[in-house]
């Protein structure tokens, strides 16, 4: 009979639990990108770039060897995994609250009192082994919603650490890229100014022989200062580009090694973009804002519950006994049972003031929520455009670069032959000049627009 009454508790302890149950909520999302083109849109391809690992969108060999590095030295992404550590604890903590806690005590104690009016001095001795049991029964499912909170908390650090994971990728990526174009910056200038010395020298000896003036070789010597003025300016964003590498991949300042040039580095013309849908399954930032929303519709139920009786049961049992050697007798044996019933009657609307509270949050993380949506769908639409729109300036790039090249090889003609001025030169040099660094610049933000699109769809945490 004893053993049914506990069955029956045990039953009504896990039968309810007070407080809103998780339902996913609707969001508006578009039926596509805006940024793709229309016959992207047409053929509503599921497959999206993030489903590619990140070192098949990036095959540099040496670029793929610094985010290996950066992946397991990073600070950042050592921290993350050390707060899923404490998430984790966390979540046994509370877990522990649904069981009743059992305790073992064991005592000795001797004790002799002095000589009185009345009675003489005399000695005790007392030994004891016993036990403790004592459980709060969650009739109405306090602990286990703050289980379920606890839960969805350590889900939300492990999506957070995913996020981590893909932003250092990302930035690991960029900042390659951004090196190995100020290399291809500086073997410009360097090839450009060796060939403005060697016109400098060359208009000297012709003004030495009177073919032409000073005024040509201050002019030459303008395009020798230009480029030269651009080399240590490199240099100086090479070394601490250099540095912020290093960094990511939790080093001290240290030169970089270098992979294949930014001319070299593969990326498609087109890049799928995926069903949007899906993108509320793959971007951890997303998938942390929802786990934190069910970690405070959660915390609901906890604060309901405290309307309710607490019902907590206690027993201790043992043996106490003044002889060692008769502890374990008989009559040496002691226990008792017992239990408690706690209801709130005032507490000035304290209860309630926690549940508006509770529920003002859940509202807040939902709100949370819906915004991180809508600002996923923003990145990857001005993603979609930035890639597309810097390859069509990259490919004018390319085109201005080649009509400013034959411009200055005719102006070195014409002045060759005497029928233009050094100025058409210098006006003519400078903006080839110009017109490179800027194609390389213009090659820099396509890779850039790529990564940040591979990032803007869920891409890179997958290891």
């Amino acid at each position: 009979m004893r053993r049914l009454a506990t069955l029956l508790i045990l039953a009504f302890a896990c039968a309810c639990a007070v407080g809103p149950n998780y339902r996913k909520p609707a969001v508006n999302v578009p039926p596509s990108y805006r940024g793709i083109t229309p016959e992207e849109a047409a053929k509503g391809e599921a497959r999206s770039l993030a489903d590619e690992k990140w070192w098949e969108v990036f095959p540099d060999e040496q670029l793929r060897e610094l985010v290996k590095t950066a992946l397991q030295q990073n600070y950042d992404v050592r921290i993350a995994a050390a707060r899923i550590l404490e998430a984790h604890a966390q979540l046994g903590i509370t877990r522990a609250d649904q069981f009743p806690t059992i305790a073992g005590n064991a005592g000795a104690t001797n004790q002799r009192n002095p000589r009185s009016k009345f009675l003489p001095a005399f000695e005790t001795s007392t030994d004891q082994v016993g036990g403790s049991f004592a459980w709060e029964l969650d009739f109405w499912g306090k602990y286990r919603r703050a289980t379920e909170a606890a839960r969805a908390e350590l889900m939300a650090t492990e999506w957070a650490r995913r996020e981590v994971i893909s932003a250092l990728i990302a930035d690991v990526a960029s900042a390659y890229f951004q090196l190995r174009a100020l290399d291809l910056q500086l073997e410009i200038s360097q090839r450009t100014l060796t060939s403005r010395r060697d016109s400098l020298r060359l208009t000297s000896l012709l003004a030495q022989g009177g073919s032409t003036s000073m005024l040509d070789v201050r002019q030459a010597e303008q395009l020798v200062f230009t480029a030269a003025s651009e080399v240590p300016s490199l240099e100086q964003q090479i070394e601490q580009e250099e540095n912020f590498i290093s960094t990511l991949l939790g080093n001290n300042p240290a030169p970089v090694p270098r992979g294949r040039k930014l001319t070299e580095q593969e990326h498609p013309p087109t890049v799928p973009a995926g069903i949007p849908s899906s993108l509320l399954e793959r971007r951890p930032d997303i998938r942390q804002a929802e786990e934190q929303l069910i970690s405070a519709n959660a915390q609901i139920g906890i604060a309901r519950a405290a309307y309710f009786p607490q019902v907590s049961l206690t027993a201790t049992a043992g043996y106490q006994s003044s002889a060692l050697t008769g502890l374990f007798s008989g009559p040496a044996g002691l226990w008792n049972f017992g239990g408690t019933l706690i209801q709130p009657i005032f507490t000035a609307g304290k209860l309630r003031s926690n549940v508006r509270l509770t529920q003002a949050q859940q509202q807040e993380f939902l709100l949370r929520y819906q915004q991180t949506i809508q600002g996923a769908f923003h990145e990857v639409s001005d993603a979609l455009v930035a890639y597309r729109r810097t390859q069509e300036f990259r490919q004018q790039q390319e085109l201005l670069v080649a009509s400013a090249q034959d411009a200055t090889r005719l102006s070195h003609m014409r002045y060759s032959g005497g029928v233009a001025s050094y100025l058409e030169v210098l006006t003519n040099d400078t903006n080839y000049f110009s017109a490179e660094l800027g194609l390389v610049q213009a090659q820099l933000n396509e890779l850039l627009a790529l990564v940040e699109l591979y990032k803007a769809l869920g891409g890179g945490w997958e290891q």
